[in-house]
C-alpha cells in the first residue's frame, strides 16, 4: 500500500445517478462560485474515513465488513436537497443530501463497527451522509441558504436509486478522478416478489 495514501469505505453510486449529479454538477457551477468541483467519478457516500492505514489493519477491517455485509439486503436512496457544512456565509463544503435511511444507517454502523474493531481510530461525529459536490466557497459576496433555495435541482424531481456495494477507496492527491477503487462488497440482491 502506498505509505501516504489515504483511504474510506463509501456507498458506491451507480453510473446513472452519477450521470444525472454531472448534470445538476454543470448547471450550479454557473451560479455558484466553489474552487473545487467534485469530478463525477469521484461521486459517493462516505460511511467511514480511515486516512492512512497499514496493510493488515485494512485487511482485518475488510474482512469484517466482508462478513457484517454479506447478510444485509440492497436499499432505495433518494437524493432530495442540497446543503453545506463550514460557515454559513463561506462554506467549506457544498453536497447533495439524502432522505433518512434506516438500512443506509444500519450499514454505516457495520462498516463503522468493523473498522474500530480493526483498531481505527475514526471521527466520532455523528453520520451525516451526503454527497459531496463542491469545495470552499470563492464568491465575493456571502453564500446565502436563499441560494439553495433557488437553485435546489431536485425540488422538480429527486434521485432515486438502489445501494448495492460498499466500496473501499483509495486517495491519490493531484490526480482526477481521484478515488481508486480497491475493494467491492457488494450486497445481497432482494429476493424477487
Amino acid at each position: 500500500m502506498e505509505q501516504h495514501a489515504h483511504f474510506f469505505y463509501a456507498l458506491e453510486l451507480p453510473g446513472e445517478v452519477k450521470e444525472k449529479l454531472e448534470k445538476t454538477i454543470s448547471e450550479l457551477q454557473q451560479a455558484l462560485p466553489f474552487k473545487k468541483w467534485v469530478h463525477p467519478q469521484d461521486l459517493h457516500i462516505t460511511l467511514a474515513f480511515l486516512g492512512n492505514a497499514a496493510a493488515p489493519q485494512i485487511d482485518a477491517a475488510n474482512n469484517l465488513i466482508d462478513s457484517a455485509l454479506s447478510r444485509k439486503f440492497e436499499f432505495e436512496l433518494e437524493i432530495d436537497h442540497l446543503g453545506i457544512f463550514g460557515r454559513k456565509d463561506s462554506p467549506r463544503i457544498f453536497w447533495a443530501g439524502l432522505e433518512e435511511s434506516e438500512s443506509l444507517t444500519v450499514v454505516r454502523e457495520e462498516v463503522f463497527s468493523a473498522c474500530i474493531s480493526a483498531g481505527f481510530k475514526l471521527e466520532t461525529r455523528p453520520f451525516s451522509p451526503h454527497i459531496t459536490l463542491a469545495r470552499k466557497w470563492t464568491g465575493e459576496s456571502s453564500f446565502t441558504y436563499k441560494l439553495l433555495e433557488e437553485l435546489n435541482p431536485f425540488k422538480d424531481g429527486k434521485i432515486n436509486f438502489y445501494a448495492e456495494r460498499v466500496v473501499l477507496y483509495r486517495t491519490h492527491l493531484g490526480k482526477s478522478p481521484k478515488y481508486e477503487p480497491l475493494k467491492i462488497f457488494p450486497l445481497a440482491s432482494r429476493p424477487k416478489a
